[in-house]
C-alpha cells in the first residue's frame, strides 16, 4: 500500500515537472514572436527597411542608405518599446485586479480607472493651458492621471466593503467611468479650442510620435513595478484559496491590498498619461494566457502575461499602423477587434471540450 502511494505521488510530481516544461517552453516561443514582431514594427512603415538593415543599425554597422537610422533611432524604435512596456503594463494591471476582485471580467478601463486617469490628464493639459502653461512635463501628466486613477480605484475599493454583488461592484465602476467621461466632456467644452484637437487624438490611443524622454519615463515607472510582481507571485496565489487561507499563511491582507492597489494605478496611470485611454489589453491577455496555459499560477501566468501582452501590443500598434496606411487607426479600436474575438474563440472552445 505504501508502495503504491509512492509511486501514485512520484506520478504525480512527474506530470506536474512536465507540464510546468510545456508552460516554459511556450513562454520562450511567446518571448521569440514577441522579438519578431518587435523587429518588423521597427522594419514595416511607409518606409520599408529591411531586417538586416535594422539589425546592423542596431549593431552599429554600415548601411546603404543613410536616411534609415533617424527613421530606426528616432521614430520607430521608441515606439516599438513604447508598445512593449505598454501591453506589459496594462496586461499586469489587468491580472492582478482580476485576482483583487477575485474576477475575470475586471480591467482598468471596464473599473473607471482609466476613464479617471483620463480626466485628470485633461484637467492638467487643457486646465494648464487654459491657465496659461505653454509645456506640460511628462511628470506632470504622469502625476494628474496618478491622482485619476487612483481616486476611481479608491473609490471602488471603498465600494468592496459595502457591496457583496459582484455585479453591482462592477455597476460602480462603470458608472464612475461615465461620470468621469462627462466631466471631461464639460472640460473639453470650456477648453481652448486650438489644443482641443489634440487632446481628442490623444484620447483616442496611440504610441505615435512617442520621444526617447518617454519611453524613458515609461521604463524608469513601469519597470520597477512589473518586477515587484514578481516578488508578489506567492502571496498572490495565496489570494486565490481565499482571504482567509492568505491570513493563515501569515500575510497582511490590509497592507497587500494597498499593494496591488497602488501597483495596478501607477502601471495604469503611466501608459494612460503617454499613449492615452488603450482598452481590452487589461482584460483580453490574462483570460488568453490563463486559457491557454490551463493554469491560475501566477509565478507562470506572470510572466506569461507581460510578454503576451507586449506581444499583443505590438501586434496591433502595427496594425493600427498598416492595415489603411498611410492613415493611422485608433489604437484601441484595434485592439478591442483583434482582442474580443480571441478571447470569445478560446472560451467557447473551453466550454466545448468540458
Amino acid at each position: 500500500m505504501a508502495q503504491y502511494e509512492l509511486n501514485e505521488k512520484l506520478l504525480g510530481n512527474n506530470q506536474r515537472e512536465k507540464k510546468r516544461n510545456r508552460q516554459l517552453i511556450f513562454i520562450g516561443i511567446l518571448l521569440f514572436f514577441t522579438v519578431i514582431v518587435f523587429l518588423l514594427s521597427v522594419s514595416i512603415g511607409s518606409v520599408n527597411i529591411g531586417l538586416e538593415n535594422v539589425i546592423k543599425i542596431f549593431v552599429g554597422g554600415n548601411i546603404e542608405n543613410s536616411t534609415y537610422k533617424p527613421i530606426v533611432m528616432n521614430i520607430r524604435l521608441p515606439r516599438a518599446l513604447a508598445t512593449v512596456i505598454g501591453g506589459a503594463c496594462l496586461a499586469i494591471s489587468g491580472l492582478l485586479l482580476q485576482i483583487f476582485f477575485r474576477n475575470p471580467i475586471v480591467e482598468p478601463y471596464v473599473l473607471g480607472v482609466s476613464s479617471g486617469a483620463t480626466l485628470f490628464v485633461g484637467i492638467v493639459v487643457l486646465g494648464g493651458y487654459t491657465f496659461g502653461l505653454k509645456y506640460v512635463t511628462p511628470m506632470f501628466l504622469f502625476g494628474g492621471a496618478f491622482i485619476g486613477s487612483m481616486t476611481v480605484m479608491l473609490i471602488v475599493v471603498f465600494a468592496t466593503k459595502k457591496v457583496k454583488n459582484i455585479t453591482t461592484l462592477l455597476i460602480i465602476g462603470i458608472m464612475a467611468g461615465f461620470i468621469c467621461s462627462a466631466m471631461t466632456s464639460i472640460l473639453v467644452a470650456f477648453a481652448d479650442k486650438e489644443k482641443i484637437t489634440g487632446y481628442l487624438m490623444w484620447t483616442m490611443g496611440s504610441f505615435s510620435g512617442f520621444s526617447w524622454t518617454q519611453v524613458k519615463y515609461l521604463y524608469l515607472i513601469g519597470t520597477p513595478f512589473i518586477a515587484i510582481t514578481f516578488m508578489i507571485s506567492k502571496p498572490l496565489n495565496a489570494m486565490l484559496f481565499g482571504e482567509k487561507y492568505a491570513i493563515s499563511m501569515g500575510l497582511n491582507i490590509k497592507v497587500f491590498r494597498i499593494i496591488i492597489v497602488l501597483i495596478s494605478s501607477v502601471l495604469t496611470a503611466v501608459i494612460t498619461a503617454f499613449a492615452g485611454p488603450i482598452s481590452f489589453i487589461g482584460l483580453a491577455v490574462p483570460h488568453m494566457v490563463r486559457i491557454t496555459f490551463a493554469t491560475s499560477d501566477n509565478k507562470i501566468l506572470i510572466p506569461a502575461v507581460i510578454i503576451s501582452g507586449a506581444f499583443m501590443m505590438c501586434v496591433c500598434d502595427l496594425g493600427a499602423r498598416m492595415l489603411l496606411s498611410p492613415i493611422e487607426l485608433p489604437l484601441g479600436a484595434i485592439t478591442s477587434l483583434i482582442g474580443a474575438p480571441i478571447v470569445l474563440y478560446l472560451l467557447l472552445r473551453k466550454e466545448n471540450a468540458l
